[in-house]
């Protein structure tokens, strides 16, 4: 029975797992043993598919981030009055934080102690600032 878990085992499950690991119970207070336990698989397995946790760190934020960005690059975020852009990229950002809920919670927990959690840091600081940016293109169209 082992076994075939194991065969079934894929990079996206374990990355699910961690992440609810993660969010459990925290990263810093999250070991590769917790994360070999919660997924059923030996720590040798779970290197078999990363490097370690902060591996794991930085799919799961990139993929909560990844979302977000592209956002930003979709038509209807780009064409159109301020305002009407400044719409569609808030539905279309709170669509991917309800479709990526576990990641997006990872990402708003990060403080800064790594260097993964610092580069995911000021990639939030960067998305803030363009939606910032928008917002005041829309003040300055009177809107």
């Amino acid at each position: 029975m082992t076994t075939a878990r194991r065969d079934t085992y894929t990079p996206e499950t374990l990355l699910s797992v961690a992440v609810q690991v993660f969010n459990e119970r925290g990263y810093d207070g999250t070991s590769m043993e917790h994360l070999s336990k919660a997924a059923g698989i030996s720590k040798s397995s779970i290197y078999h598919h990363v490097a370690g946790k902060e591996e794991l760190l930085q799919r799961a934020v990139s993929r909560a981030l990844d979302g977000l960005f592209a956002v930003l690059e979709e038509p209807g975020a780009v064409r159109g009055r301020a305002v009407e852009r400044v719409e569609y990229v808030t539905r279309r950002t709170v669509e991917v934080l309800v479709a990526e809920l576990p990641y997006v919670t990872l990402l708003l927990r990060v403080r800064g102690n790594t260097r993964t959690e610092r580069w995911a840091l000021e990639r939030r600081r960067e998305f803030d600032h363009q939606v910032a940016e928008l917002l005041k293109a829309a003040a300055a169209d009177g809107d």
